[in-house]
């Protein structure tokens, strides 16, 4: 997993999907910011491992998966997600050494890697600038809750999820969003009637115009091109 390039102004790093690439997701994704030179975009691709819930065919994926669909129960080899985490880490630290502000700093992802960027920021040890989710899931118990640090506490959620999701289930967003507001943090909830498990233009849209919020970017009158379904 390659680290993002540094230089100055805001960093998204996007984590993926099982089975996609960042190239895939960059194809997707980076069009919605391309009138935005002050945030630099990041989409490292998820190693190659077998999955035994696929008949051990070998995918991209940052961590293993139990079964499919995901509920809000569902059980993760969190040995495995810890590992993708400390490589979340490591990223997010050599852009924070390299003198990004971690409040410039967006940590957002699709699916699996929407899993990994909101576990990732919980067990961060500082407040970045947010973190979104798209049709994720929070893949840790709940008793990680006492191992999430204050400052953690303070990063700003987006969760975007179908309510036809047939992958991840619905209520495996919703309850999870549920939880972070337990533990005090701010976690705007945005559910989509008729969408499954794909990333969809309104999404996008909506996604650019919360991030450009928190960098105090003007949004002008730039339109992005619309998104395919993944």
């Amino acid at each position: 997993m390659a680290p993002p390039s540094s230089a100055a102004g805001g960093l998204l790093l996007w984590l993926h999907g099982s089975v996609e690439t960042g190239e895939q997701s960059r194809a997707q994704v980076a069009p919605y910011f391309s009138a935005v030179p002050e945030l630099r975009l990041s989409f490292p691709t998820a190693p190659t491992t077998p999955i035994a819930c696929y008949g051990d065919e070998v995918i991209t994926a940052w961590f293993g998966i139990p079964g499919v669909p995901i509920t809000a129960t569902t059980v993760r080899d969190e040995k495995g997600v810890l590992k993708a985490v400390e490589h979340v880490h490591e990223m997010i630290n050599e852009e924070v050494a390299s003198g990004t502000s971690p409040t410039n700093i967006f940590v957002c992802g699709l699916s699996q890697g929407g899993a990994l960027a909101i576990a990732s920021v919980l067990l961060y040890p500082r407040t970045i600038g947010g973190c979104v989710v798209f049709s994720g899931s929070i893949p840790l118990s709940n008793s990680f809750a006492e191992k999430v640090p204050p400052e953690a506490r303070k990063t700003p959620i987006l969760w975007l999820h179908g309510m036809a999701d047939g992958l991840v289930l619905f209520e495996a967003g919703h309850a999870r969003c549920a939880f972070l507001r337990e533990l005090g943090m701010t976690c705007e909830f945005k559910a989509y009637p008729a969408l499954g498990h794909s990333l969809v233009d309104e999404e996008l849209q909506y996604f650019r115009q919360w991030i450009l919020e928190r960098l105090g970017i003007s949004q002008g009158t730039e339109t992005a091109r619309p998104s395919s379904p993944s």
